[in-house]
């Protein structure tokens, strides 16, 4: 790619990983520019415990990116998206608990935020560039074949983060850079140091959504107290409210003289009701998945060995995908998957290269 005059914005968070990205862009020759989220509002009442996406230690991520930006002798704007985050991340995030489902608050921001509002709103304030880059550990390329961008997994599958990024277009892929898609994190770790960036490799990396344990603030408190059945629908105990709660959890059930430890199976909002069970209930061959979105046609995928994850940290599977009459997907798994989540995303890939996804909408009991 020619480099020269071509300006790039990269997300900047003040971690290791986007301030190497942009070093590495400086290096290739491109004109960088760093764009930091302000999203951050003051709305809940608490005190970070833990790194994360959101919360009060956002101020100190912004100084750290100024300060980055400044070492590396590149402009820098934080951009205030605390109205657009308020709106769309969090209400989705309500909404979602609410209804029994558990969201994905990263690939709504990634969707919607990070690689949409970010970009409108720092062009709209006069900022220019020609491209846009981030820290995610994931690859874009050009096949001529099928004349379309294609969007695959980081080197790292340690770090692979293309599972979020599975909503991204053609004409976004087409203009995004991703500098450490073929970079361990340890050769990432070690540029930031031979390049004196030690206060990045000292900052903790943020792992959660949010900077606090306690969901509940989100949540106006969770919901209505009910009552937790066990299959067959014998009330065994009393939840603290559906907000609270997500397929597979075990903690806030504090069901006592169980033979066997207990676990979230499903979330009844009807009924306001946790059904919670042994863990072998939680094993299931199939699920069906709603709100698509393909990189590569369908169509061309029938005859494709395909593999799914369930979530982030979930090992592929190799699985069979079929389109149903209502346009969602029915994924029959070649080996059983636990605690499969309404409300999560299932992202599709044909080897490293991801085809698709969409939002799970629940299992199917039987395979």
């Amino acid at each position: 790619m020619e480099t020269g005059n071509k300006i790039v914005a990269i997300g900047m968070s003040g971690g290791v990983d986007s301030t190497v990205a942009a070093m590495l862009l400086k290096r290739q020759g491109f004109i960088v520019v760093g764009l930091t989220m302000q999203i951050w509002d003051n709305s809940f009442p608490c005190t970070a415990t833990k790194s994360g996406c959101y919360g009060p230690n956002e101020v100190n991520n912004i100084e750290d990116a100024k300060r980055a930006a400044a070492r590396l002798g590149i402009d820098h704007h934080v951009i205030d998206l605390r109205n657009e985050y308020r709106d769309v991340v969090i209400e989705y995030f309500r909404q979602e608990y609410a209804g029994g489902r558990t969201p994905n608050p990263c690939i709504m921001c990634n969707t919607r935020i990070k690689f949409s509002a970010l970009l409108e709103k720092a062009q709209a304030s006069g900022i220019s560039f020609d491209l846009f880059a981030t820290g995610h550990y994931a690859r874009v390329s050009f096949d001529t074949l099928s004349g379309r961008y294609l969007l695959k997994r980081g080197i790292d599958t340690s770090k692979d983060q293309s599972y979020f990024l599975y909503r991204l277009t053609q004409r976004q892929l087409a203009s995004v850079l991703f500098p450490l898609g073929g970079l361990k994190k340890e050769e990432v770790r070690a540029m930031a140091k031979e390049a004196g960036f030690e206060e990045c490799l000292m900052r903790q990396e943020s792992q959660d959504f949010l900077e606090w344990d306690d969901y509940g603030i989100l949540l106006d408190g969770g919901g209505k107290p009910g009552n937790i059945v066990d299959e067959e629908g014998n009330v065994i105990g009393r939840h603290k409210g559906i907000g609270r709660y997500t397929v597979g959890q075990r903690r806030l059930l504090n069901l006592a003289g169980m033979k066997e430890p207990y676990y979230v199976l499903r979330i009844d909002t009807k009924r306001n009701e946790i059904v919670a069970g042994p863990k072998r209930s939680l094993i299931h061959w199939t699920l069906i998945a709603e709100d698509l979105h393909w990189l590569i046609p369908f169509n061309e995928l029938k005859y494709k060995k395909l593999s799914a994850q369930i979530r982030y940290r979930s090992i592929p599977t190799q699985c069979e995908v079929a389109m149903m009459e209502d346009e969602t997907v029915k994924v029959i798994f070649v080996n059983p998957q636990e605690a499969i989540t309404p409300g999560q995303s299932v992202v599709f890939y044909e080897d490293d290269i991801v085809v698709g996804g969409g939002i799970i909408k629940g299992v199917v009991e039987n395979k």
